[in-house]
């Protein structure tokens, strides 16, 4: 039940993926220029301002804040005050930003917008680990990302606590309904993969999605299957799928899973938990950045 990865230096890494991404976002959002800032701020202006939490979560985004400063703004020290993956309540402050009055403005929403969304990604899959506490159940996310930012979607659910199922179609085989059905048959698929594989000397994770019990059945009968994937079973299906595999394989619930009904998948006793719906409809923390004049009792960290 290998999960090895596949090796290849022309995949850009994640920290990779997140410059490219942070770079196409400031040529988005500056253009020609932040007029309002150069029109209402001296170009000499120094300034600190902190990032404040305003909702109850867990943090993330703090290294994607501090390379959006990084990229675009030069002349702010970026300093954060608490790390990705704490918990948070409202009035924290977690990060501050200190230089070019002018540079912290510009780069403002940009940080926020990582921070913000980040947050909400790994607070809700926070909430779902800990629902699964005690069942020996992980949680995985999907594909189902935000086009460009996946790198950050992805960062943000190993913040709260899950593991990532595949960054890409490059590094898993898995063989979905559409797959079967265009090869004639889930033998014939599964074969297809195992040959393509030893042909091109690699080594990915073969997963297998099942849409019922004879599928289940001629997937392990095929062999060289690292994981099934039980696609929109019941829990109490899928209990019986765990009780067929008995272990040979690991096994995987997804398909309409969410937070009402995700206990009870763990219950069944899958391996896995995969669910889009942490990617795809998080809700993002709440956080400002205030003026360090307007955070009344809150001192900014001293250089020292």
């Amino acid at each position: 039940m290998s999960e090895g990865h596949v090796l290849n230096e022309n995949i850009p890494t994640p920290l990779e993926q997140m410059d490219t991404a942070i770079a196409l976002a400031w040529r988005e959002d500056i253009g020609s220029g932040d007029v309002t800032s150069a029109a209402c701020i001296p170009e000499d202006a120094r300034e600190t301002a902190g990032f404040m939490v305003k909702g109850t979560g867990v943090i993330a985004g703090l290294e994607a804040a501090n390379r959006v400063f990084a990229y675009g703004a030069p002349d702010v020290e970026f300093k954060a005050v608490a790390s990705d993956g704490d918990e948070v309540r409202p009035g924290d402050v977690v990060a501050w930003a200190s230089g070019s009055a002018r540079q912290i403005l510009t780069a403002e929403r940009l940080a926020l917008n990582f921070m913000q969304r980040m947050s909400g990604i790994a607070t809700g899959t926070r909430r779902v680990v800990a629902l699964l506490e005690g069942t020996g159940t992980r949680v995985l996310d999907t594909r189902k990302t935000t086009p460009g930012i996946r790198a950050f979607e992805k960062a943000a659910v190993q913040i709260g606590g899950g593991v990532n199922h595949r960054m890409g179609l490059y590094d898993q085989i898995l063989i979905k309904d559409n797959h079967v059905d265009y090869a004639g048959s889930m033998a014939a698929a599964v074969q297809g993969a195992l040959d393509f594989l030893e042909a091109a000397g690699r080594k990915v994770p073969v997963v297998v999605e099942v849409r019922n019990a004879q599928e289940l059945q001629d997937a392990l009968a095929a062999g060289g299957v690292d994981r099934l994937l039980l696609d929109n079973f019941t829990p109490a299906q899928a209990r019986a799928a765990v009780d067929l595999v008995g272990g040979r394989v690991h096994t995987e619930a997804s398909g309409g899973l969410n937070p009402d009904n995700v206990r009870s998948y763990g219950e069944a006793g899958v391996d896995f938990v995969s669910l889009g719906w942490l990617t795809h409809s998080p809700i993002p923390l709440d956080i400002s950045l205030k003026s360090a004049s307007s955070l009344k009792g809150i001192k900014p960290p001293s250089n020292g």
